[in-house]
Protein backbone atom coordinates (compact mmCIF):
# COMPACT_ATOMS: atom_id res chain seq x y z
CA UNK A 1 0.00 0.00 0.00
CA UNK A 2 2.91 2.36 0.76
CA UNK A 3 4.34 1.74 -2.71
CA UNK A 4 0.95 2.40 -4.31
CA UNK A 5 0.50 5.69 -2.43
CA UNK A 6 4.02 6.73 -3.44
CA UNK A 7 3.31 5.90 -7.08
CA UNK A 8 0.04 7.85 -7.04
CA UNK A 9 1.67 10.86 -5.35
CA UNK A 10 4.49 10.92 -7.90
CA UNK A 11 2.15 10.58 -10.90
CA UNK A 12 -0.19 13.22 -9.48
CA UNK A 13 2.73 15.63 -9.07
CA UNK A 14 3.95 14.98 -12.62
CA UNK A 15 0.45 15.55 -14.01
CA UNK A 16 0.05 18.71 -11.95
CA UNK A 17 3.36 20.17 -13.13
CA UNK A 18 2.41 19.37 -16.74
CA UNK A 19 -1.00 21.03 -16.31
CA UNK A 20 0.54 24.15 -14.78
CA UNK A 21 3.09 24.40 -17.60
CA UNK A 22 0.65 23.65 -20.44
CA UNK A 23 -1.88 26.24 -19.32
CA UNK A 24 0.71 28.67 -17.90
CA UNK A 25 -1.07 28.70 -14.55
CA UNK A 26 0.32 30.36 -11.44
CA UNK A 27 1.98 27.44 -9.60
CA UNK A 28 1.48 28.43 -5.96
CA UNK A 29 -2.09 29.60 -6.46
CA UNK A 30 -2.97 26.48 -8.47
CA UNK A 31 -1.60 24.20 -5.75
CA UNK A 32 -3.58 26.04 -3.06
CA UNK A 33 -6.73 25.92 -5.21
CA UNK A 34 -6.39 22.17 -5.75
CA UNK A 35 -5.58 21.43 -2.13
CA UNK A 36 -8.74 23.29 -1.10
CA UNK A 37 -10.75 21.50 -3.80
CA UNK A 38 -9.61 18.07 -2.64
CA UNK A 39 -10.38 18.97 0.98
CA UNK A 40 -13.86 20.25 0.03
CA UNK A 41 -14.54 17.39 -2.38
CA UNK A 42 -15.25 19.49 -5.48
CA UNK A 43 -13.83 21.93 -8.01
CA UNK A 44 -15.56 25.27 -7.55
CA UNK A 45 -15.96 27.13 -10.83
CA UNK A 46 -17.95 30.11 -9.57
CA UNK A 47 -16.32 33.16 -8.09
CA UNK A 48 -12.81 34.43 -8.67
CA UNK A 49 -10.74 31.39 -7.61
CA UNK A 50 -10.16 30.21 -11.19
CA UNK A 51 -9.30 33.74 -12.30
CA UNK A 52 -6.59 33.92 -9.62
CA UNK A 53 -4.72 30.92 -10.99
CA UNK A 54 -4.96 31.84 -14.68
CA UNK A 55 -2.26 33.70 -16.58
CA UNK A 56 -3.04 37.28 -17.59
CA UNK A 57 -5.41 37.27 -20.58
CA UNK A 58 -7.01 40.36 -22.09
CA UNK A 59 -10.69 40.85 -21.32
CA UNK A 60 -11.06 42.41 -24.76
CA UNK A 61 -9.91 39.48 -26.86
CA UNK A 62 -13.25 38.57 -28.39
CA UNK A 63 -13.95 35.54 -26.20
CA UNK A 64 -10.40 34.23 -25.97
CA UNK A 65 -10.43 34.68 -22.19
CA UNK A 66 -13.69 32.75 -21.88
CA UNK A 67 -12.33 29.87 -23.99
CA UNK A 68 -9.09 29.80 -21.99
CA UNK A 69 -10.98 29.77 -18.70
CA UNK A 70 -13.22 26.92 -19.85
CA UNK A 71 -10.20 24.93 -21.00
CA UNK A 72 -8.56 25.42 -17.60
CA UNK A 73 -11.77 24.40 -15.80
CA UNK A 74 -12.10 21.27 -17.93
CA UNK A 75 -8.50 20.24 -17.27
CA UNK A 76 -8.78 20.92 -13.53
CA UNK A 77 -11.96 18.82 -13.37
CA UNK A 78 -10.27 15.97 -15.26
CA UNK A 79 -7.30 16.12 -12.87
CA UNK A 80 -9.64 16.16 -9.86
CA UNK A 81 -11.70 13.22 -11.13
CA UNK A 82 -8.56 11.21 -11.84
CA UNK A 83 -7.02 11.66 -8.39
CA UNK A 84 -9.84 12.36 -5.93
CA UNK A 85 -9.97 9.54 -3.40
CA UNK A 86 -7.05 7.64 -4.95
CA UNK A 87 -4.19 6.83 -2.60
CA UNK A 88 -2.16 9.04 -0.35
CA UNK A 89 -2.55 12.54 0.92
CA UNK A 90 -4.06 15.34 -1.13
CA UNK A 91 -1.36 17.84 -0.14
CA UNK A 92 -0.13 20.01 -2.98
CA UNK A 93 1.68 22.64 -0.95
CA UNK A 94 4.60 22.24 1.38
Amino acid sequence: MIEWNGFVALQRELDLVALIQEEKLKPKETRIFLENSFREGEIKTVGTDIDRIMPPVSHFGGGIRTKKKQTVIDKLKAFFEKYFGVGGSAKFTE
